[in-house]
């Protein structure tokens, strides 16, 4: 894929939907002798939600596994749709889609796993992590820097509104938002 090609699919982005274990986390889930589970999550993701909120991008969450942590996560970041148990995520995709009113291919997905290849497939932008399964890196048209739980959600983010050139004014917009507030 070309530099332009790739521009091209940037250009057309109005939502992002991301996995999270593997993606959002790094893919360990800790479960204690009471059986409470617990994940780590990256704060600068949170970050990369608000600021993408703020483009006017939403960011929605697709796991192939339910937890409550990721539940309480989506919750913090004002995520308005969490889909959780969904092994068939190319459905979860559709649903989300028809959500936000938007083709497939206005979509920025977000994986690591096998289960995520098929919704790779599907939408305008795939993207996944550095620590993804080799099979997820093939399909993917973008690797980013950081792995996951540690910044990809915020990377993705600021690439795709830098490419928008939405960037400045998006931060701007925070600045604001945050000075008013005080």
């Amino acid at each position: 894929m070309t530099d332009s090609d790739l521009t091209g699919k940037i250009q057309q982005i109005k939502l992002i939907v991301t996995d999270v274990d593997g993606v959002l986390t790094d893919g360990r889930i800790t479960i204690s002798s009471d059986n409470r589970e617990s994940k780590k999550f990256y704060v600068e993701d949170g970050m990369g939600v608000a600021l993408a909120r703020l483009a006017g991008i939403p960011i929605a969450f697709l796991s192939g596994r339910y937890s409550e942590a990721t539940t309480i996560r989506a919750r913090e970041l004002q995520i308005k749709y969490c889909y959780q148990g969904q092994l068939n995520k190319t459905l979860g995709l559709i649903e989300i889609c028809k959500n936000y009113q938007v083709d497939c291919n206005e979509v920025c997905y977000i994986g690591d796993g096998l289960v995520d290849i098929p919704p790779m497939e599907k939408v305008g932008l795939a993207i996944t992590v550095p620590n993804a399964h080799q099979l997820t890196k093939k399909v993917a048209d973008h690797i980013t820097t950081n792995s996951g739980g540690t910044g990809a959600l915020a990377e993705v983010v600021e690439w795709i509104l830098t490419q928008q050139e939405k960037y400045d004014d998006t931060l701007n917009k925070m600045k604001k938002e945050v000075y008013h507030k005080k």
